[in-house]
Parts: structure tokens; sequence; C-alpha cells
């Protein structure tokens, strides 16, 4: 099974800041599922949902984005 890139690290920044997927759902009027998708690297949020994301938790956007090295595998 081939492994997946990461395009964004939502679901490290989520466990950093103690807060959940569905916390972070509810607060974008999103649902559970599409958050998990992002932290699963499945889907990407759009860049106005990622700046979104990044005021909710408090980074800088590219905090939420993985190193270009990271893209490598």
């Amino acid at each position: 099974m081939a492994t997946r890139k990461q395009y964004n690290k939502i679901k490290s920044v989520l466990r950093e800041k103690h807060r959940t997927g569905k916390w972070l759902a509810d607060e974008l009027g999103v649902d559970e599922t599409t958050v998990s998708r992002w932290c699963r690297n499945i889907r990407q949020p759009s860049f106005k949902t990622l700046f979104e994301i990044a005021e909710l938790l408090d980074v800088e956007p590219g905090e939420l984005l993985a190193k270009r090295n990271d893209l490598e595998g």
C-alpha cells in the first residue's frame, strides 16, 4: 500500500493546541468527516479555509503546511 503524502499538518497542530477535529468542524461549520479527511491528507482545505483554521488555532498559516522535504516521501 502506497503511503499518502503529507501536504498539511492540521492533525499535529490540533494535537499541540489540545483541540479536536470535532471542535474544528464546529468552529468552521463543516462536517467532522471533512476535517478528518484534511487531517489524513485525503483532501485539502481551500486557502481561505486554511487561513481560517490558522486564525482559530492561533498559528501562522505556514505552520499548517508540510515542509517541502516532507512532500518527497
